[in-house]
This record gives C-alpha cells, structure tokens and sequence, in this order.
C-alpha cells in the first residue's frame, strides 16, 4: 500500500472507533445469545406485552424517521423543487438504511425470524393489517435499493446501468410516495385493534392519519438533523453545490415542517372532541399526553416558525433534533408507555438492559455504514464524471 493511503495511527483510536467498536462487540455477543437462548434470555417481554422496545423503538420510530426518503425525493421529482435536489442522495441512504435495520430488528424480535419472508411468499394472509405493512415495507425497501443504486453504480463505474436506473427516478418516487402513503397510516391502523388496551387519548379513529402526518414531519426534520452532522463530521466529503444549497434545504423544510406540525396539533385536537376525551386530560395521563402534544409538537413547530421567518439555521436545527425526539416519544407512548395502560405497575413492560443495548447496537451500525458509504461514494458530492451542467 501506498505510504500516502495509510491511515494514521492516531486516526484509528478516535473516541467514536473505540466506542463503537464496544457497542459492535457487545451487539454481536446479545445477538448470539438471543438467537441461541430464545427471546426469553434477552428480553422481558410476556404475554400482556409481546411487543417492547424492538417494535415500538427499532420498527415504528425507524420507520417514522426514514420518511425522509419519500418526503425529498417527492418535493424534488414530483413538486419540481429542484433547490432540494442535494439533500435527495443522503435522504434516501438514510431512508434505505432505516428500513433495512427495521427489517434486521425485526429478525430480532420475531420468534422465528426465518419465517420472516412467508406473509409476502408463501402463505398471504390478505385481510392482515400486518401483511399490507409487509408487502409495503418490503416493496419499499426495493424501491429505495434501486433508488440509492446510482450512487453505488457510479462508484463501481457501470455507466450504462446507472443511465437506465436514472431514466425511472419519477417512476420510482411515484411508487414510492403510494407505498410509504400506505404503510406509515398502516402501522397506526395495527393498534386500532387494541382499543381496550391503549389508553383513549392516544387511541383514536384517526391513528393511521396522525401516523401518516407525523412522517410528513419526522422525514424532514430528520433530513435537517442528518444534514446538520454531515455538515459537521464529512464536510470534506461535500462539494460546493451541497454547500451551497444546504441552507435553503434546511429553511425550506424548516418552513414546511412548521406548516405541517399545526396541522397534525389541529387534527388531534378534533380526534379528542369527536371523541369526547376532554375529561382525560385532568388525569395524570393528560399531563403525559400535554407534554408530548404541546412540548415536543407545538414548541418545536414554533422554533421552526421563528427559525424560518429570521433566517435562523441554529433555531431551525434545535427545532429538529427536538421534533426527531418528540417523534420518538410519540411512538413509544403509543406502542409501550399508554399500552395496557390499566394493568398495575407490577405487570407493565419496561425493557431490559440487553434489549436497550440491542436497539443501540442497531442504530450504531446505520451510522457505521452511513459513514462507510458517504465517505467512499458520490452522496454528499456529484461524481465528476456525471456532472449535471
């Protein structure tokens, strides 16, 4: 090897290698106890509660915050805002690693993860809210794979392969934008079956609308959080027109998120009065449902208002690290915290360690490969050989 392409010897011990690498190595040992011990060993989930933290956090937060993806590419390609069009290559990796990690935590969480692929190949169940969720989140996934190829395409030198794929690019956002329309609202029509288990102000009618909604919110202010640490850790990755252009990408969706999120505190404000659950909010649940409502949707909503009116980049990206944050807590409440809200505190979930540190094992390994695909192929800058003029 050429002296010049070594690494450092002080590069290779940074404080983020060394903890990573801890977290990697503790994720494999959990993984291996958990495919060879069975869920029991590894979590505390039981029968009043067979979904915890691996769907509530890695499947229904993952998915939320991967909506990044359908949200750029369709104000690109569909709405013609081509001032977004550097912010569409690191939104889809985003959005193709977070599905991809739902479905690697999914094989966690199911108890025969190798019977995985039946609901799609083998054995349809068609009237399941849980095979519509599949089959989108699986066709999906392909939709973004091809999308992110051109990047990889580019890198490996296929020409040709890349032009054909490029040629789809509105096809593909289409079909995209139809199948993410459907899954998001999907994942909150699955806890409408559960009406006597989830507490009744965060069970409504209107569940796959908020859900739907909420990843409008949760995409974009996930692509300003994304942007921002790119910004931060790989600006040499990033060209000029990347440069250039992310301020408009962040006050543009900035602006746009702000729009969005009163509309979702509108809509959630009618689900309480059609179902008349006023009297909900005076109880200690009320408070926790005010927090989540007003501290992590219309405080962030308003930041981003602000931000956008004085041109405020600092405002505007507090406003999504507090809005990705609020998405998660939205999810958690829904899938774990109001959850058999009525059972006494001795019979609740609460997540054990080794499932916590497999979740962080999981979200550690998108950044490491975000990383590894963002410093090697044209993501963050156009590739020299296929320069638009």
């Amino acid at each position: 090897m050429d002296s010049d392409n070594r690494i450092p010897e002080n590069k290779k011990f940074t404080v983020f290698n060394v903890v990573t690498g801890i977290i990697l190595a503790v994720g494999l040992v959990l993984t291996i106890l958990r495919f060879t011990m069975g869920l029991g060993t590894v979590t505390n989930l039981d029968n009043n509660n067979p979904w915890g933290i691996w769907i509530g956090f890695d499947l229904l937060c993952g998915v939320a915050l991967a909506a990044g993806g359908y949200v750029t590419s369709a104000a690109c390609y569909i709405f013609g805002l081509k001032r977004f069009h550097s912010a569409v290559r690191p939104a889809i990796l985003t959005a193709f690693l977070g599905y991809a990690l739902v479905v690697l935590a999914l094989h966690y969480d199911v108890g025969r993860p190798w019977r995985l692929p039946y609901p799609v190949f083998y054995s349809q169940g068609t009237s399941s809210l849980l095979f519509e969720v599949g089959l989108c989140v699986f066709l999906y996934l392909t939709v973004l794979f091809i999308e992110y190829s051109p990047a990889a395409m580019e890198w490996l030198g296929l020409k040709k392969l890349r032009n054909i794929v490029v040629k789809l690019t509105l096809l593909l956002t289409i079909f995209g934008v139809v199948l993410s329309t459907l899954h998001q609202s999907s994942l909150g029509a699955l806890f409408m079956i559960a009406p006597s288990k989830l507490h009744p102000l965060w069970y409504s009618s209107y569940l796959p609308v908020y859900f739907f909604i909420s990843s409008m919110f949760a995409g974009m202010s996930m692509v300003i959080f994304e942007g921002s640490l790119a910004h931060r850790h790989l600006k040499d990755k990033m060209d000029e027109t990347h440069l250039k252009e992310s301020t408009g990408v962040v006050l543009g969706f900035g602006k746009a998120a702000s729009f969005v999120m009163m509309g979702y505190v509108g809509i959630k404000i009618i689900g309480i009065s059609i179902d008349n659950n006023w009297h909900y909010l005076t109880t200690g649940w009320g408070l926790w449902f005010l927090v989540e409502l007003i501290g992590f949707v219309v405080f962030p909503a308003i930041l981003y208002a602000v931000g956008s009116r004085e041109k405020n980049l600092t405002f505007i990206r507090v406003a999504s690290v507090w809005t990705v944050l609020g998405i998660v807590l939205n999810r958690l409440n829904i899938s774990v915290v109001a959850f058999n809200w009525h059972l006494p505190s001795a019979q609740r979930y609460f997540p054990s360690f080794m499932e916590i540190a497999t979740s962080v094992f999981i979200v550690t390994l998108g950044i490491v490969i975000y990383r590894f695909i963002a410093t090697r192929m044209p993501i963050l800058h156009e590739h020299p050989d296929y320069k638009t003029h």
